[in-house]
Formats: C-alpha cells, sequence, structure tokens
C-alpha cells in the first residue's frame, strides 16, 4: 500500500522524522472497502478514524422515515468519520458510506491514544484537523441560515469542483436538503442565466 500520500499530508502540518514516521505507520491499517460498504453505521460505536488514500465517502443521518441526510462527503486526502462517536467510543449518530471502491487508511481509538504519548506532536495534528472539521461545519450552518438554494449548491461547486463531478444528483440535493427535482430547476436556472 502507498503511504507516500499520507506522510505528505502529515508533514505538511507537523513535520516528523524518519524514526516518527515509522512509530506512526506501526500504528496504522490498511483497509480497502467496496462501492455502498459502510465505514461506520449509525447506532454502532465509531472504531477508527480514517484518511482517505483513493475513493469518496458519504457522511449521513438516516432519521426515523428512511430518509437520508447526508452532511459531509469526502475525497482523497481527506479525513472521514463519525468524530464524536470515535471521540467519546459512544454510540454513532453518523453513517458512514463508500460511494466509490475505497482505500482507507485506518486509525483505531487505542492506537490514536498510544500515539499521542509516543510522539506529541500528533496531538497538535489532530486538534488541527478537528478544528478545521469545526470551522468548516459552523460556516455550512451558516449557510444553510443565510443562503439560497441557488448560493449554497454554486459554493458546493465552486469549493468541492471534484467532490461534484462525481456523486449522484440526488446526493448533492439531499447535502443541500433539497429535492433531487428542486436542484435540476435551480442547476436550469444558473445555465439559463450564464
Amino acid at each position: 500500500m502507498n503511504n507516500k500520500p499520507f506522510l505528505e499530508y502529515i508533514n505538511k502540518i507537523v513535520n516528523l522524522t524518519v524514526e516518527e514516521e515509522t512509530i506512526l505507520l506501526s500504528k496504522i491499517v490498511h483497509r480497502n472497502y467496496l462501492k455502498d460498504q459502510y465505514i461506520t453505521q449509525q447506532g454502532d460505536v465509531c472504531k477508527t478514524v480514517n484518511f482517505i488514500i483513493s475513493g469518496c465517502t458519504k457522511t449521513f443521518y438516516m432519521d426515523g422515515e428512511g430518509q437520508e441526510h447526508i452532511v459531509l462527503f469526502a475525497i482523497e486526502d481527506w479525513w472521514t468519520s463519525d468524530l464524536g462517536s470515535f471521540i467519546t467510543q459512544t454510540p454513532a449518530d453518523f453513517n458512514v458510506q463508500c460511494i466509490e471502491h475505497t482505500e482507507l487508511i485506518q486509525f483505531t481509538y487505542k492506537n490514536l491514544e498510544e500515539l499521542y504519548k509516543e510522539i506529541p506532536k500528533l496531538e497538535r495534528l489532530f486538534r488541527k484537523i478537528v478544528e478545521r472539521a469545526f470551522v468548516a461545519s459552523q460556516k455550512r450552518i451558516i449557510r444553510n441560515f443565510s443562503l439560497s438554494v441557488k448560493e449554497r449548491y454554486q459554493i458546493f461547486k465552486k469549493t468541492n469542483p471534484k467532490i461534484d463531478q462525481r456523486v449522484p444528483q440526488y446526493m448533492i440535493a439531499s447535502y443541500l436538503g433539497v429535492t433531487k427535482e428542486f436542484l435540476s430547476k435551480i442547476k436550469s436556472q444558473i445555465i439559463q442565466n450564464q
């Protein structure tokens, strides 16, 4: 398995020595998931935090009526997990499912805690990752309250061009909180106005 993209990502945030890289790599698990396979399921304790080497995932909540509410997509060089469940080791609120065949590097809770002790700068790394995720989540909440669906879709396309090309439109509609028909109407309006 290719660890190079993972180590490049890590070293952009914290500089690891060769010895630290060796320790880090000794604690990871490589895992391949098929399209539609679940990494985490709602109600189960999230056992891993996952770095995507290749592929695409969606994080979603399934309501009591069987309706999917997508909160996040993740692709190469992104992290995916039900972070709340992972950190607290309590049942997950979200499902994490593969949209494509997906190759991951995974950390168990135990291995991550051991890494924090052995390589203290990794705690800083994961703090930065969580901070970025929190800020992105806050911005998304504000956009959902203050912007129209059309504006939110345009921001999504601009900030996630690779995802927009890889994810079915009905999933993007779920992410935006609208029906696929409504999203189709918005896209037609955007095309007409160009």
